[in-house]
């Protein structure tokens, strides 16, 4: 006899200023669920993009050798791990960055194009236009699912008004997504406020000054919970009590980090301003936020997420990896080697941080299989050499399974011009989002599901 009762999927153990969301958990199947139900509550498509500023040294990216058998260069080197769970793409572009009889500025078009496929209209003022970005299109059609229709996520501050590149608005060069033709969403970059939407009661409204008093009188956000962890613990059968352990205390675990990144903060000084808990330290900044974007989907409190790993047009040093030139600078090296170099390093280093990330959802158990099983992440720059700023054959890395519908392990390369939009049409695709067009879009993606 099957006597386990059915939890609902949105399920929050909540307390006094606080919601935690639940992973999947074996009772979050009906007791005599058929197989198809079973695969749809257990592993929801979900879709990421990750942007790099000021474009890549692309004989350092592009490998020599289409399909299965290309050897990784060193600007990817650090994807080479997880070969098997990412598609090189090339071929791909984005017209709508180019200058289009509009002159310089190519970093505000790279970054407003990047997920809308749209050019901007050339404006410092208010009058900002572009098109809503594919993120919005997917969680304007589906948000209603999760708790948060997208989460928008950064590693550097910037400016929404003004003039940030040759006349372009700011808005351009610092967001990715885009709610309407004009109405960007700012990335959050502190990661302390991310861990608080994540958490918090979404009921309540809390000021500065309370959330100062609950985090100084409450060790962990987990104590508001005990309560309702007890109880739920006691009705759950031990695989899910494992579950639910190992779950919470990798929030715990989370938590503990962005505390020690405030304290760190308040101790350093950084080389560059920053809020209160965001680290000084740019690799721990980045692997925070992608433990957050971990959580965010193992809870299935959001299915879309943007991370911007820099402004466009950045001039961020990296004094981790020992540079302390300017990164845009450095971009337009007029091929010195030296620069060349070490604009190589910074995109090994960061792309380094990407692939801490897929190993993170590469071991995090998801329904029947993973977190990247059920996953589709773009990494990508809106700009492929940054020296001449060139907005064709972007540098692409498409990474996960989305539930068995994509086929990764190989260097695809497609025809030259090739829309980026197309990919994101086939990704829209695979979220049950239909649209006939994205920004300059021709038709979807072919190839992504065959071998």
């Amino acid at each position: 006899m099957i006597t386990r009762k059915h939890l609902a999927r949105r399920t929050f153990l909540r307390g006094a200023g606080a919601a935690i969301g639940l992973p999947f958990l074996d009772a979050m199947l009906p007791a005599f669920a058929a197989p198809a139900v079973s695969r749809q509550l257990k592993s929801p498509t979900r879709m990421a993009f990750v942007y790099v500023p000021n474009g890549i040294i692309m004989p350092e990216w592009t490998p020599e050798a289409e399909g299965t058998s290309y050897e990784f260069k060193k600007a990817i080197k650090p994807m080479e791990p997880h070969r098997e769970q990412i598609t090189v793409i090339t071929g791909l572009t984005h017209n709508g960055g180019r200058a289009l009889g509009d002159g310089p500025g190519d970093h505000a078009r790279a970054a407003s194009s990047f997920l809308t496929g749209m050019h901007p209209r050339k404006t410092a003022g208010a009058d900002i236009k572009i098109g809503v970005s594919v993120d919005q299109v997917a969680a304007q059609r589906m948000g209603s699912t999760t708790r948060f229709a997208s989460m928008e996520l950064g590693l550097e501050d910037g400016r929404l008004v003004g003039s940030c590149d040759s006349g372009y608005s700011c808005a351009y060069s610092n967001n990715l997504a885009w709610r309407t033709e004009n109405s960007p969403l700012p990335p959050e970059i502190n990661p302390r406020l991310v861990f608080e939407r994540l958490f918090g009661d979404s009921d309540e409204t809390e000021d500065g000054a309370a959330r100062l008093r609950r985090l100084k009188h409450q060790k962990s956000i987990l104590d508001a919970t005990i309560s309702e962890t007890q109880s739920l613990k006691s009705n759950l059968g031990p695989t899910d009590r494992r579950k639910l352990e190992e779950y919470l205390h990798s929030v715990r675990a989370l938590e503990k980090q962005i505390e020690a990144a405030e304290k760190d903060s308040r101790q350093r000084a950084p080389p560059f301003a920053k809020p209160d808990g965001a680290p000084a330290d740019y690799a721990e900044h980045a692997r925070l936020m992608y433990d957050l974007m971990t959580v965010a989907f193992q809870m299935d409190a959001t299915r879309v997420i943007t991370l911007m790993m820099g402004r466009e047009g950045s001039n961020r040093a990296y004094r981790e990896i020992d540079i302390s030139d300017a990164h845009h600078s450095l971009t337009h090296h007029r091929n010195n080697e030296e620069m060349v170099e070490k604009v190589r390093r910074i995109n090994t280093y960061q792309v380094e941080q990407f692939a801490y990330w897929i190993e993170k959802l590469k071991s995090t158990p998801d329904g029947d299989g993973t977190l990247l099983d059920s996953a589709m992440v773009v990494y990508g720059s809106g700009l492929a050499d940054g020296n001449r700023h060139t907005h064709h054959d972007l540098p692409v890395i498409l990474a996960g399974r989305a539930n068995g519908t994509l086929k990764p392990g190989r260097h695809l390369r497609y025809k030259t011009e090739t829309p980026m939009t197309n990919l994101y049409l086939s990704m829209l695709e695979r979220m049950d989002v239909r649209t006939e067009n994205l920004g300059d879009s021709n038709g979807p993606l072919t190839g992504l599901s065959e071998i």
